[in-house]
This record gives C-alpha cells, sequence and structure tokens, in this order.
C-alpha cells in the first residue's frame, strides 16, 4: 500500500493522510501512475486493481490491505519470493482478519504477519 509520508516514505513520524479529495487532480494523476507502475510489475494480472494498492491509508502507515489486494499480488510475490502461489494463497488466508467483533469492518491481510511469516514459515 503507498505511504502518505511524503518524503520519508513509511517514517512513523512523518505520518498522515494526503487530504487529497476523490476530485483532487494531484490524487487522480498518482493513482493512474500507481496504477501504470502495478501493471507494468506484472502485465499478467489482469483483474482490476483493487483501491488499496493505489491509494494511502488515514495514517499512511496502515499494516493491512484487503484480501483482494493480497490476491491481486499472488503471482508477483510468489515469482520473487520464490514460493509455489498455493502457499503464498494458504498464507494469505491464514492472516486475514475477519471483522472486528464479528460485524464492523472489513475482512483485512495483516502484511507484516504475513511477510514474517514468509521469512520463515515451512512453506513446502
Amino acid at each position: 500500500r503507498p505511504s502518505a509520508t511524503g518524503d520519508k516514505p513509511y517514517n512513523g513520524l512523518a505520518s498522515g493522510g494526503s487530504n487529497q479529495g476523490p476530485l483532487n487532480p494531484a490524487l487522480q494523476d498518482a493513482v493512474r501512475d500507481r496504477i501504470k507502475a502495478l501493471r507494468e510489475a506484472d502485465p499478467q494480472a489482469q483483474t482490476p486493481v483493487p483501491m488499496d494498492l493505489v491509494t494511502a491509508s488515514g495514517s499512511g502507515l496502515d499494516p493491512h490491505i484487503s484480501p483482494a489486494a493480497a490476491r491481486f499480488q499472488v503471482a508477483r510475490v510468489a515469482k520473487a519470493r520464490n514460493v509455489p502461489p498455493e502457499a503464498l494463497e494458504a498464507l494469505i488466508s491464514r492472516h486475514t482478519e475477519g471483522a472486528w467483533l464479528g460485524f464492523l469492518g472489513e475482512p483485512r491481510v495483516n502484511v507484516l504477519e504475513l511477510n514474517l511469516a514468509l521469512n520463515g514459515a515451512p512453506l513446502l
């Protein structure tokens, strides 16, 4: 997920949203550029790009993405990490959290926990 921390990417001391509304041309340009970069990084990905992969969270430091955003990246991440896509899909499912208290919010993937699992989990 893109960082909204400006010239200090992913720096907690610089956290904060971009405060750009959906009609702001700067946001529209940034989203267009991010979609282009994702398509260039993985030309085989033909599904629509999930919105959370091209927009920053409110804090700019959110450790979660949607399950759709995680699955959109499976082929690219599996290749980069040299793991079977099926193993990555299983880890995504394992690290997908449901709605808070069972009904508040949307399901989300904890990317930090997923990356830690990728670093140390036996995948085969």
